[in-house]
């Protein structure tokens, strides 16, 4: 199927894009991709990137590795470069269409397929413009293979994009509530405004935690919070819970049986840093069900 940038009217699709690999969690990728399409009435785009260091476009052969009869070994050398590389695209092909096969057959009717070569983030980056939200599994292809509690990539993409992510476990499991953890902070406020503004989440239960003191500032802030999603047609609950961020938000998830949680990327000194805040890489690591990241 060919990548189309444009819709029909000329304009820039804007995506739900699946971060596709031969890790377990690329069916989960698939249909929580194809659920997050048809909620959002967004087209969807299937993306498989190839990783430059694993299978780099072109060897750079330049260094002296031997004179004379050395020459023939640096000639197999480059034609085993080019042999995995094809291998690796082929297989890359393959990956597409049957991601692309069990999304139509979950009531998707078209979804773009798109290869790309290098990093995912570079990749991820560059399709922004026409993108609205990314789709990961948790535990990527290299972190499984490496023993990694996260797919080593998802640190870089969340430090490098700017859209929404969605990162799913191995198994799928159909939303039917959520919950965003609130700080009251102004990018906590900027995700309430974000959340309004997206049919992903509507008619769900949907609840508001704040880990923090049960102040009359706070109630407030939930309060306002709270009106920022009267349109959405959900059941809004809030709630006020002291104690460690992490544990306590899971705590609220278990206890309440919600799906998915959002969550920011906290605070922009943070975001800056090499690695991204700390709360969220333990969120990431303790993930059992799907979580956002709002950016």
């Amino acid at each position: 199927m060919t990548d189309k940038k444009h819709d029909a009217a000329g304009q820039q699709s804007h995506h739900v894009v699946a971060c596709i690999d031969g890790s377990e969690a690329a069916l989960a990728v698939c249909d929580y991709s194809g659920w997050a399409s048809q909620r959002m009435g967004a087209p969807l785009m299937l993306l498989h990137v190839l990783d430059e260091e694993k299978y780099p476009a072109r060897t750079d052969m330049t260094g002296n590795i031997g004179l004379g009869s050395r020459e023939q070994l640096q000639e197999e050398l480059v034609s085993l470069d080019q042999e995995r590389s094809k291998l690796a695209l082929k297989h890359g092909h393959v990956l597409l269409d049957e991601a692309e096969k069990r999304v139509l057959a979950s009531g998707i009717d078209k979804a773009t397929k798109r290869q790309r070569h290098g990093e995912l983030a570079a990749s991820l980056a560059e399709l922004e413009p026409q993108s609205q939200l990314f789709v990961m599994g948790l535990h990527g292809e290299s972190s499984a293979a490496a023993g990694r509690l996260v797919g080593s990539q998802l640190e870089t993409v969340i430090r490098s994009v700017h859209r929404p992510i969605l990162m799913v476990p191995d198994d799928y499991v159909q939303p039917r509530s959520a919950m965003l953890a609130f700080d009251g902070s102004a990018t906590a406020f900027r995700s309430i405004e974000l959340l309004s503004a997206t049919p992903v989440f509507q008619g769900m239960p949907l609840h508001l935690v704040l880990v923090g003191s049960d102040t009359a500032h706070h109630q407030d802030q939930l309060r306002r919070a709270e009106r920022l999603l009267s349109d959405q047609g959900s059941d809004i609950h809030t709630a006020i819970r002291d104690g460690d961020v992490e544990q306590t938000l899971h705590a609220y998830q278990e206890a309440h049986d919600i799906d998915v949680l959002v969550m920011g990327a906290y605070g922009h000194s943070r975001i800056r840093q090499f690695l991204v805040g700390s709360t969220t890489t333990r969120m990431l690591e303790t993930a059992r069900k799907p979580l956002v990241i709002l950016r």
